[in-house]
């Protein structure tokens, strides 16, 4: 839970920075304007204000990078979107205020008439793009506080993968009973995710897999062939833990450790 906290302080943190920076490239871009507002709202504070206003085209490629991170991590549907504000369009034949982008303000381009040097399109374009990056990085908040989403399953699925990438390690190097017991905790624990997932109370007091897979099959959450297959899994786990009269092999262990890495991305 500590790092849903750190996770949700960093999202929180990027946003603040992203609002400063929208404030940034207004100032950039219309000075006096800005300065006349900003000092109605904020009086006496408004000196300290200016003076702390980050740079736009020194502090928005950092702010970018770590955005589009989130993201696509939160909301993998929106990072091209994401992505199109900032880059220039490989397919633009002219610069236009429609396909101004924020790539351009970075390089200070302004385009003028030849003849009369009239303002065609100038930084200023950039403004409403990266207000809409604001706004889909803002989106990643409801993202993270949704029902739909729980940041604490991506997280397990991490954790998941790491140990069971250090199962396989013991059980090339001939651990072949702690990697089975290892590949075992964490089917043990997926399985636990799965029941808490769909609201499955659990009535025994110390559950173990073969536990889980039964009222996971009640409850009609996985089929007839994949109870059997974890079934299959449990008995390998026993083996590894338990019979110490017929040691596991490599290969069964091997076996194991697939076969929890395949329930854990095809259950949920």
């Amino acid at each position: 839970m500590k790092n849903i906290e750190k996770y949700k302080k960093d999202l929180e943190q990027l946003i603040s920075e992203g609002k400063n920076l929208y404030d940034s490239i207004q100032f950039e871009c219309f000075p006096d304007e800005f300065r006349t507002k900003a000092k109605k709202v904020l009086k006496d504070k408004y000196e300290s204000y200016i003076k702390a206003l980050p740079s736009f085209k020194e502090k928005y490629q950092s702010w970018y990078s770590e955005s589009l991170m989130v993201i696509k991590l939160l909301l993998p549907d929106r990072s091209a979107d994401f992505v199109k504000l900032y880059e220039k369009p490989k397919t633009r034949k002219e610069i236009t205020f429609e396909n101004y982008v924020i790539e351009d303000c970075l390089q200070g381009l302004n385009i003028v008439k030849n003849w009369n040097n009239e303002k065609v399109v100038g930084q200023d374009a950039a403004i409403p793009r990266f207000w809409q990056q604001l706004n889909i990085l803002k989106a990643c908040e409801k993202r993270f506080e949704s029902s739909l989403f729980d940041i604490k399953q991506m997280l397990r699925a991490d954790l998941f993968d790491s140990e069971l990438e250090a199962a396989r390690e013991l059980n090339n190097n001939g651990f072949v009973r702690g990697a089975g017991a290892m590949a075992g905790v964490v089917l043990e624990g997926h399985l636990a995710q799965v029941c808490e997932n769909h609201t499955i109370n659990i009535v025994k007091k110390n559950p173990v897999i073969n536990d889980y897979n039964q009222v996971l099959k009640d409850a009609g959450i996985i089929e007839v062939h994949n109870w059997r297959f974890i079934q299959h899994l449990g008995d390998l786990r026993n083996l590894c833990d338990h019979d110490k009269k017929k040691k596991p092999t490599k290969e069964q262990v091997e076996e194991l450790v697939t076969g929890v890495e395949k329930i854990s991305k095809t259950i949920f």
